[in-house]
């Protein structure tokens, strides 16, 4: 995406945020810059006012977001204009949220203090698997789930595929697709999501690679690599699941992995190779 730029600059609001009692009652004025990343191509190439943002809309809903509750902390109020900007404006793609406060209480001279962050749409790959009951329900359950999170917007969905059990063989046969979803959530904000849907479809982590109502497991973000205690991406299995390779073959053949630098199509080729050469 090429990535212009609409700002909003010195955006004075009166609110009451604050961590002492006589901030939330008292009030005091706010300063706000914002940045807004979008192409702009469209927009100054027809004189479209559609295929941009209309900066006077914005500031009258960003005065509306920041006046509507009291927090204590001026992040949270940085965090909730972000938010509420990339879901109001989908052609955003990334935004920065400076809030500044003149009169803060540090007992010191300075001009201000503030907060500045960044929140941004990433790309990422969502593997979904089911065994048990109705597995095609199931599979549309943990996909209304991502849809229905603000955060999350679901891209493409592939084919429901039937697939034999891995790791655990004797055991019913799995119904699996991918889905490319953009998302505002860091990946363990991500996880977390992912998890709750599973727990909302009743499943039970009894046995490793055994039945299961929902899968839900994060295959790529972005063109990210890591590893923590929660989380690994990309997933460590994935070069070696033809249920998961598949279903992104479908839906995004060219996607490189990031550590091997070979394509989903690429290495589910390689993979159904191997297999008939066995």
């Amino acid at each position: 995406y090429r990535m212009d730029q609409i700002r909003i600059r010195e955006l004075q609001i009166f609110a009451r945020h604050g961590v002492h009692p006589e901030e939330t009652r008292l009030g005091q004025m706010f300063i706000l810059n914002v940045w807004m990343e979008q192409s702009l191509s469209k927009a100054g190439k027809h004189d479209d006012l559609d295929a941009s943002v209309s900066y006077s809309d914005a500031a009258r809903k960003i005065q509306v977001w920041v006046t509507e509750e009291n927090f204590q902390l001026i992040e949270a109020v940085a965090e909730k204009v972000a938010d509420r900007l990339l879901a109001e404006w989908p052609s955003i793609r990334s935004v920065t949220v400076e809030v500044k406060k003149p009169s803060a209480p540090v007992g010191l001279v300075v001009e201000d203090v503030s907060v500045r962050l960044t929140r941004s749409w990433h790309r990422a790959f969502v593997g979904l698997g089911s065994n048990l009951g109705d597995k095609d329900g199931y599979l549309n359950l943990g996909l209304s789930v991502l849809r229905e999170d603000p955060r999350i917007r679901v891209k493409k969905v592939s084919s429901f595929l039937t697939t034999e059990p891995w790791g655990v063989t004797d055991q019913d046969e799995f119904r699996n697709a991918a889905a490319e979803i953009e998302t505002t959530l860091e990946p363990e904000e991500l996880l977390d999501v992912l998890q709750k849907a599973e727990q909302d479809a009743n499943r039970e982590r009894l046995i490793h690679w055994g039945p299961r109502t929902l899968d839900l497991d994060l295959l790529f973000y972005d063109n990210e690599v890591f590893d923590t205690e929660r989380l690994i991406v990309p997933h460590p299995e994935i070069c070696g699941r033809a249920f998961v390779l598949e279903p992104m073959a479908e839906i995004a053949p060219g996607f490189h992995h990031p550590t091997n630098g070979k394509t989903m199509k690429e290495l589910l080729a390689q993979l159904q190779s191997a297999e008939g050469s066995k």
